[in-house]
């Protein structure tokens, strides 16, 4: 029963808004929520305590799990409204948000398609279980060609309160064709019981009969004609939504595709950069290797050139002591200079060999000291 108010409850919402905009004062669509809370709440199992008692709870709390998948969706806005405190009045606020948004069918979709936390809230032969609930979902997408305005601070949002149907709307009597024959039958007995000197302008039976065929023929195609206008509408719409879709998805390919071609070009660009400064750095330590080799080498040849080797210090030594020693004695003949003169090409001979650079000097200072013994 439920569902069937709920698709008459969608019809007389799409035909209010051709009129006029649907509000919180529009009586179909608080007939409209009341329906869908009473859907959401059918057969909703409760919570347990740790006491082992099981308290109510609201359908906002089975949406608020069930629909975290939804991109771009409410539940936190919903979460943290400061007017709205009871799980009951966020779950009311949540309808008329996701109306305003013309995403209420794709959270209702979302939330069935989650088989596993649907069972987990509701109990065997509830509505949302049932196959009337896929088509729910479908149904719903005729609501996003409304343009919806409510207010989320009204008296709309009190969850003290159930949600109450009015059914009155959906109540019309309709005389079925077996009804009808069944007054025809019984025009008939009345006609025949009565007396024979009735007037001829007693209305025929067979004319009533046809034309009530008739117009029940007609009405029938008429019920099929609009039954196939709904459908078509409804084909119509998730067709639109779902060239939408695409659209949307081919966008987002286009987006990432250019995002990734963008990324790969920066990740060259990088790559040449970082080859680059490798080479730059390679060069600079090659260049700073050889101006340290060359900067040895230019201290050590200044070093040796300002001092004199060890080994051409001590000859000299040597035959400076010789010479002294001799002198002190007063050894001094010929003898003793040509000894002095094979000590200094002795001297001579030693430092070459000891440090070629300083040869001459060595020469030099043999000669100066051959001088000096010779005085």
């Amino acid at each position: 029963v439920l569902y069937f108010c709920s698709r008459f409850s969608v019809k007389t919402l799409i035909d209010r808004s051709c009129f006029e905009t649907i509000d919180d004062t529009s009586p179909e669509f608080n007939n409209f929520a009341a329906i869908l809370e009473q859907i959401l709440s059918h057969r909703l199992k409760g919570q347990i305590t740790w006491f082992g008692y099981e308290s109510p709870r609201s359908f906002w709390d089975y949406i608020r799990v069930a629909c975290r998948k939804v991109s771009h969706n409410c539940i936190c806005s919903i979460e943290n409204m400061e007017n709205v405190s009871s799980s009951r009045a966020k779950g009311r606020a949540w309808i008329r948000v996701a109306l305003m948004e013309k995403h209420l069918s794709e959270y209702i979709s979302t939330a069935l398609r989650d088989f596993k936390t649907t069972r987990r809230f509701y109990e065997d032969g509830a509505i949302v279980l049932g196959e009337e609930a896929n088509m729910l979902a479908g149904m719903l997408l005729g609501l996003n060609a409304i343009d919806f305005s409510f207010c989320l601070k009204g008296e709309g949002l009190d969850g003290s309160f159930p949600a109450v149907i009015d059914y009155t709307p959906y109540l019309k009597f309709t005389q079925s064709s077996d009804s009808i024959s069944s007054d025809e039958e019984e025009l008939r007995t009345l006609g025949s019981s009565g007396s024979e000197g009735s007037t001829p302008e007693k209305i025929d039976p067979p004319f009533i009969t046809d034309e009530n065929s008739w117009y029940n023929k007609c009405k029938r195609v008429e019920q099929k004609y609009r039954l196939a206008l709904e459908q078509k509408g409804y084909l119509e719409e998730l067709v639109r939504l779902r060239e939408k879709q695409l659209s949307e998805s081919v966008s987002q390919n286009k987006l990432l595709l250019q995002r990734i071609e963008d990324m790969d070009l920066a990740h060259k660009m990088e790559k040449e950069q970082l080859e680059y400064i490798i080479v730059e750095l390679q060069d600079q330590l090659t260049v700073l290797k050889n101006n340290d080799l060359r900067s040895r080498q230019e201290l050590t040849t200044h070093l040796t050139n300002q001092w004199p080797s060890p080994g051409a210090l001590d000859v000299n030594a040597v035959a400076l002591d010789t010479l002294l020693y001799r002198k002190h004695n007063q050894q001094w003949d010929e003898k003793s200079f040509q000894s002095l003169d094979q000590l200094s090409a002795e001297v001579s001979l030693s430092q070459s060999s000891l440090d070629p650079g300083h040869s001459q000097d060595g020469k030099q200072d043999g000669m100066n000291l051959l001088n000096e013994g010779r005085e």
